[in-house]
């Protein structure tokens, strides 16, 4: 199994942690159209349909393997088994995600729409300043109007990582 799978399962696991098993998460991965799955909109994941080519059976059997491996954890909420990252399972989806996070709102460059940037409020801190750090490492400064208008929404830690991201951009800007 390589690393490409193991991220797209637990891309796949995010969506449902701490509320759902791997009977759900083979589904996602293979692209179900269980409508349960539906109805919680699990077919928006990025993830959804990776292992297409796949039985459910399959499925389970890698995710068997990447919880085997340390990267996700079964615990039960009152009697049944949810998904829960683990430390290294969630350093993996935590990159994965900021990278993908990182990408969507280059797309919003294009525009002026940045009402994207009201989803990533309260979303986890260290992800989100993982982002932040992505996004001062573009040294692009088309980022500052986007930037400032998340920082309007934010929390004070994040307001206060925004702007140090704002001024190096700027300086960017200056040196040019």
């Amino acid at each position: 199994m390589d690393s490409n799978e193991i991220r797209a399962i637990l891309r796949a696991a995010d969506e449902l942690i701490a509320t759902g098993g791997r009977t759900m998460l083979s589904k996602i991965l293979k692209g179900s159209t269980d409508k349960k799955l539906l109805e919680h909109e699990l077919d928006q994941c990025s993830a959804y349909g990776f292992y297409r080519h796949l039985t459910l059976k399959e499925i389970a059997y890698r995710i068997d393997y990447v919880i085997e491996r340390g990267y996700l954890n079964i615990e039960y909420s009152s009697r049944l088994p949810v998904i829960v990252y683990t430390e290294n399972g969630w350093e993996i989806e935590r990159e994965t995600y900021a990278e993908e996070l990182l990408q969507k709102l280059t797309v919003l460059l294009k525009g002026n729409d940045f009402s994207f940037v009201a989803e990533l409020k309260d979303r986890n801190r260290g992800m989100v300043l993982l982002l932040i750090e992505k996004i001062r490492n573009t040294d692009n400064p088309d980022f500052i109007p986007l930037l400032r208008a998340w920082q309007s929404i934010e929390y004070k830690k994040v307001r206060t990582a925004l702007q140090k991201v704002i001024n190096d951009l700027t300086l960017q800007v200056d040196k040019s």
